[in-house]
């Protein structure tokens, strides 16, 4: 059933797996193209049913192998279900569909990026993970481009997702103007899909948890603070962190932790 809702759908052989990694594309209909998502499926998943789902988003430039290959994703939640500190989840890291320099994982004139994360990845992993189903508690985070993303989507579809975290994020769509250029004009334009805070803010009486930190030394920190201030203002529950650190692979590989620790608590 699940199938159907992709013209086409390709699964990594598991005879050729590493380190728990799949990897899958699929042929999406919000976007009319094929498109490619990595898989983390823990040995402990095995036989198990509804298991979690956590969406890792990633920035500008980037692609679905990013979380894994860059920030070894996959290594911190194997350490952390290893440690007992999180139960068995499956991450899904998706592409944002690798439209210019990135998506925003919005709404464009003539592709749905954001549809693609919030519908059609949850289906792709259900179709490449039997232990997953559309009753699996489904979580999203994402760093830069993609704190952007799962900060905003977690406003837009408070019931979807049981808890959010962004590290180093975007806030607002204008910070983007520098990374993508006079592409930006094909995003949508629509106050919830520009500003963070402004979807937080339109279901604030509905909101999953939320959680996002940033480093004392990114170039994203003011706007940080100020979505802090701006959600403590709207009476808005959350955690903010700030911890040492730049807009860097290192600094997320190191927090991404505190996310699935996180996510692990509303479970």
């Amino acid at each position: 059933m699940l199938r159907r809702m992709f013209k086409t759908v390709e699964i990594s052989d598991p005879r050729f797996a590493f380190e728990g990694l799949r990897f899958v594309t699929v042929h999406s209909p919000a976007l009319g193209q094929r498109v490619d998502l990595t898989l983390f499926v823990p040995e402990s998943a095995a036989g198990r049913r509804d298991l979690p789902i956590v969406l890792l988003l990633h920035g500008v430039y980037g692609s679905h192998w990013a979380w894994a290959l860059k920030g070894g994703a996959h290594r911190t939640a194997a350490r952390l279900i290893a440690a007992g500190e999180l139960p068995p989840v499956v991450l899904a890291m998706p592409s944002d569909g690798l439209w210019s320099d990135g998506s925003g994982y919005v709404p464009h004139a003539t592709q749905n990026f954001e549809r693609w994360i919030v519908e059609e990845v949850p289906a792709a992993t259900h179709a490449a993970v039997p232990e997953t189903s559309a009753a699996s508690p489904l979580f999203v985070a994402g760093l830069s481009m993609g704190g952007f993303g799962a900060l905003r989507l977690g406003g837009k579809y408070p019931r979807r997702f049981k808890a959010v975290s962004g590290h180093s994020s975007a806030t607002h769509k204008d910070q983007f103007k520098q990374l993508v250029g006079d592409r930006l004009r094909d995003w949508s334009d629509a106050e919830d899909d520009r500003c963070v805070l402004h979807a937080l803010r339109c279901n604030r009486a509905q909101l999953p948890a939320i959680r996002f930190d940033c480093g004392t030394e990114d170039f994203l920190i003011e706007p940080n603070r100020a979505l802090h201030r701006g959600l403590t203002e709207s009476g808005i529950e959350h955690c903010y962190e700030e911890f040492s650190g730049a807009h860097t692979w290192g600094y997320w590989e190191n927090h991404l932790r505190d996310s699935l620790r996180f996510f692990a608590q509303h479970l």
